[in-house]
């Protein structure tokens, strides 16, 4: 197999794709979105236990359109509408619960809303979906700074839950099948949960073990005026991040928010720096950032940069009006720079070749 893609640039890549996202409720945008991650998922995606989680992020997603769809139909919504779909039974609540209703009218302004809003939380799950689908976890923990290790080990371990499980149900449910056993419906689902929670605590204490035996947690001696700086640094610079952003969120703050940002990154970058003392491990082989993973970088940040620009630019384009209710258009130029997105998919390493 050839060198994999610096783990970092598929997560920067995917959260790209999910922060243009949140830059437009277009059915038609939003659909495109999932489609580049599908193909980039399906051509570039290893044969690993942790890369088969993308289904169940779609599957995720899926759930929760429905459930916002769901909502919007039984306690109403707040959008105005004409387009009376059908009624339901109304409830009456209690006068302390004004403001809420359960059944009613059910108008296709509030439906469709509620569509456009549940679609695009289902992307942005989608769009994490494959960064976990597509970067190794163990090999993103090693490319995180020393100061950030003890947390990033925490996060890993959270993030390789859900596609250790999936794969203990996908296994379990195999090998029911193959001793010829119900492994659908609520039964064979019962007769799962068992042996996979078992699974999942004794890969816990294996994993507490294997962290005690290779020193987890030991740190190096550290003068104090070095600790000291570097928490001056880390506190100063998340400050200055802080007031950076609400310089730049705010009309008064246009002329010093820039400034105030890049000193308090720069600030903060130090300090990371200066606490990764403490940390004693070494690195086996690590991860390059090579031209490849500036591609694949540059092809998120281009996507989420130009759906921000067409949604000061064209508003109405990217999120198409309810009341009055009007059928989504596809903006083009919107549409070609979602298929920036597809860059992955032709110069990323395959992972299936041989070196």
């Amino acid at each position: 197999m050839g060198r994999p893609l610096h783990p970092g640039a598929w997560w920067l890549w995917a959260l790209s794709l999910g922060t243009a996202a949140t830059r437009t409720t277009n059915p038609l945008l939003l659909a495109l979105l999932v489609a580049v991650s599908a193909y980039v998922v399906a051509t570039r995606r290893p044969d690993t236990p942790w890369s088969r989680s993308y289904g169940a992020f779609v599957k995720l997603g899926l759930a929760v359109l429905l459930i916002r769809l769901l909502f919007a139909v039984l306690l109403g919504s707040p959008i105005p509408g004409t387009h009376t779909l059908f009624t339901l039974p109304e409830v009456a609540l209690p006068a302390w619960a004004q403001g809420i209703r359960l059944g009613g009218e059910v108008t296709a302004e509030a439906v469709t809303f509620a569509l456009y809003d549940g679609l695009k939380l289902a992307t942005l799950l989608i769009c994490v979906g494959a960064a976990n689908a597509l970067a190794n976890p163990s090999r993103l923990l090693k490319s995180l700074p020393g100061a950030l290790y003890e947390v990033g080990v925490a996060v890993v371990v959270a993030l390789t839950f859900a596609p250790h499980l999936i794969a203990d149900v996908q296994r379990l449910r195999a090998a029911r099948r193959l001793r010829g056993r119900p492994d659908k419906g609520v039964r064979g689902l019962l007769q799962v949960g068992l042996p996979v929670l078992e699974g999942a605590l004794e890969r816990s204490v294996s994993l507490a073990a294997a962290m005690d035996a290779r020193g987890y947690g030991r740190t190096a001696r550290v003068p104090a005026a070095v600790r000291r700086t570097t928490a001056a640094l880390t506190l100063g610079g998340l400050l200055g991040v802080c007031a950076g952003t609400y310089g730049l969120l705010t009309a008064e703050g246009g002329t010093y928010g820039l400034p105030v940002l890049l000193a308090g990154v720069a600030a903060a970058l130090a300090g990371l720096r200066l606490g990764g003392r403490r940390s004693l491990r070494t690195r086996y082989r690590p991860d390059r950032w090579d031209v490849r993973a500036w591609l694949v970088v540059a092809s998120g940040v281009a996507v989420a940069a130009l759906l921000t620009l067409a949604s000061v630019r064209d508003p109405a384009a990217l999120h198409p009006g309810v009341v009055p209710l009007v059928a989504p258009v596809l903006p083009l130029w919107p549409a070609a720079a979602v298929l920036l997105g597809l860059l992955p998919a032709f110069v990323a390493p395959d992972p299936k070749e041989p070196s």
